[in-house]
């Protein structure tokens, strides 16, 4: 029997699991952000849609996690902005990377890279161990 409000022990390793992942995206962001931006302008419905074609919908950011990012990276200098505004349809607001969003983008891409190896170095140390 299970109460109201109960958890189980597999919907709270599920709940952990996600947590984990929310916080891995979290700290990813504007690596991510930056790495999309990299090979030209976008809008911000375009991010959200390369990221979940690019990761076959692995990583997805909703649109409210997705503009505090740009206005951040905008305020560091790391965006530039344009507005455009077609000849049907609302305007858009286009994403840049600026010199210093590029040299952001090189720092936080060698971080993770180097985070990344070290965790699968670890993992397999423990794999290996067994």
């Amino acid at each position: 029997m299970r109460y109201h409000g109960e958890v189980t022990p597999a919907e709270e390793r599920a709940e952990g699991r996600k947590g984990i992942e929310r916080e891995l995206q979290r700290g990813s962001l504007e690596l991510i952000v930056l790495h999309l931006l990299g090979p030209g302008e976008a809008y911000g419905y375009e991010i959200v849609s390369k990221l979940a074609a690019e990761t076959t919908g692995a990583l997805e950011v909703p649109d409210g996690t997705l503009y505090p990012v740009l206005y951040r990276l905008e305020r560091a200098g790391f965006v530039s902005v344009r507005w455009e505004t077609p000849q049907r349809g609302v305007p858009r607001k286009y994403y840049r990377l600026t010199e210093a969003g590029r040299a952001e983008l090189a720092a936080l891409t060698h971080e993770w890279t180097t985070f990344a190896r070290a965790m699968a170095k670890l993992l397999r140390t423990g794999r290996d161990a067994r």
